[in-house]
């Protein structure tokens, strides 16, 4: 054992706590200036960075990566390109740090505010996905916090050479380089470490499957943003326009089917079922989709799988989607609170009371009414970016982008006031 690894994280989290304290003193145009710079790096360095991939791409095989998993590393010139430009949008966008969220004078003359701020130093585990390593450091900076990065072992190289350029932008725009610093250690055991560090980091955001996820709640000394898995249903109720419906659970399902916001289970209104489930699998079949349903969904769909008890609650991942009768809202909401994730859900309407009475009551992240689960995206919602996707209730739910990365504090101004009683 590494009798150094302690102190090694220790003196990771140090270096980033200080640059978070001198990050709370730099200006919004420091901050911009170093995201366009950095983007030009990125596309000035280009050559150095793609042969970084084309290592890391090499060693794939020996990882055990499947070829979806191998498409998300692979970078080239158009989503180096997009990787680029998603530093610009983060810079367009508005710097949450040091927005007023209300405030109130009191009768003794006390002026009192409500000030956002950063949350300080993010410790941000994530995927071998190349586009998320650059992602996280905009959206934490830009906010004010520093980062330290921990991607997968099988994007190493990648990571690293663009890590390498924002460090480089960060000393040239005038930025504490210490504010964005990959974990250099690969040993497993550094993320334990960290995990120990408290006092120096304020919070954790896991971003990869359900095991690390799990294993950072149970080590985690310091609050944990996150979501284990993502099973997303598409309710098809009685007023629903069939032919939309139809089109939205095929992008649903099928448009990115590894992803946490797909959706695995569809619940349709029983006065639907036999015209809408017919069509539906026939719009479904080119996309090799493996049906699982209950009894009457089996007797509408001749040939499907029974599904158990164990599909109503599963994230497929893949070309696997559950399918359940309803007999009205109530019981779809029902099963959704029961079985899903609390990710996103949505439902297939022409009825507003009914869409109305469905996002008020279904507990979910995210409640989209009449369009595909796939939208749940810090970009879709003009986040710019995001750091993941949560689905507790505190302090940050849904995607995270740069307010979900703030807090706030009190800020009191007085003219010598002096508590009696």
């Amino acid at each position: 054992m590494d009798d150094q690894l302690p102190e090694e994280c220790l003196e990771l989290a140090l270096r980033a706590q200080r640059a978070a304290l001198e990050l709370q003193g730099i200006s919004t145009a420091v901050k911009n200036r170093w995201l366009l710079h950095a983007a030009e790096g990125l596309e000035r360095d280009q050559e150095g960075i793609l042969r970084a991939n084309a290592k890391d791409l090499e060693q794939a095989p020996a990882y055990g990566l499947t070829g979806p998993s191998v498409d998300r590393l692979r970078l080239d010139a158009k989503r180096l390109g997009g990787i680029a430009q998603g530093l610009r949008e983060v810079a367009a966008l508005p710097d949450p740090v040091g927005e007023c969220l209300g405030g109130s004078v009191r009768p003794n003359g006390l002026m009192i505010q409500k000030v956002r701020v950063p949350i300080g130093v993010i410790f941000f585990i994530y995927e071998s996905r190349p586009n998320v390593t650059a992602d996280a450091a905009a959206i934490a900076i830009k906010s004010g916090n520093a980062i330290l990065l921990r991607g997968g072992k099988e994007a190493h190289m990648t990571s690293r050479a663009i890590v390498e350029v924002l460090r480089e932008s960060a000393s040239w725009a005038g930025l504490p380089s210490d504010a964005l610093q990959m974990v250099p250690m690969l040993d497993r055991r550094a993320v334990g470490e960290l995990l120990k560090l408290s006092k120096q980091i304020d919070l954790v955001i896991p971003r990869g499957g359900e095991s690390l996820v799990r294993r950072v709640c149970a080590e985690a000394s310091m609050p944990v943003l996150k979501h284990f898995d993502g099973n997303c249903h598409v309710y098809v109720d009685s007023h629903a326009d069939l032919e939309q419906a139809a089109q939205v659970v095929v992008n649903s399902k099928t448009q990115r089917m590894g992803v946490c916001n797909a959706a695995e289970s569809l619940l349709v209104h029983q006065a639907v079922a036999r015209v809408f489930l017919p069509k539906l699998a026939e719009d479904l079949s080119p996309f090799g989709i493996e049906l699982r349903g209950d009894g009457l969904a089996m007797e509408i769909l001749p040939g499907i799988a029974a599904a158990s008890e164990d599909d109503w609650g599963q994230e497929y991942l893949g070309p696997i989607m559950s399918i359940k009768i309803v007999s009205d809202l109530d019981e779809a909401i029902a099963h959704i609170n029961r079985y899903g994730s609390k990710h996103t859900d949505a439902i297939m309407t022409k009825d507003i009371q009914t869409a109305r009475r469905f996002t008020n009551r279904v507990d979910s992240a995210v409640v989209i009414v009449n369009a595909s689960t796939r939208f749940n995206d810090g970009g879709q919602f003009g986040f710019g970016a995001e750091i993941g996707i949560s689905t507790d209730k505190l302090h940050a739910r849904g995607p995270c982008g740069l307010t979900e990365l703030t807090t706030y504090k009190y800020v009191v101004y007085g003219n010598g006031q002096l508590r009696e009683g």
